[in-house]
């Protein structure tokens, strides 16, 4: 049976979990930027399992948001 509290499909995608890639890939961000970053990835992660293109717009979404607060940063 599916564990969809502590491991739902749509979260292991080739033997990896989601939450472990987000991790790795905002070790060196914080705040929005950190926020925004694992959004993104999380929406790209599921689309294709979970909920089609409204997580492709989420992460869009996301996406426009991190790349507004970067161009505030001056990054």
């Amino acid at each position: 049976m599916a564990d969809m509290v502590n491991h739902p499909s749509h979260y292991c995608q080739g033997g990896i979990e989601c939450i472990d890639a987000i991790k790795a890939a905002v070790t060196d961000l914080s705040g929005i930027e950190a926020v925004c970053t694992a959004n993104v990835i999380k929406y790209v992660w599921r689309w294709k399992n979970k909920n089609g293109i409204e997580d492709l717009k989420k992460a869009g979404w996301y996406l426009d948001r991190l790349i507004k607060e970067a161009e505030k940063a001056g990054k």
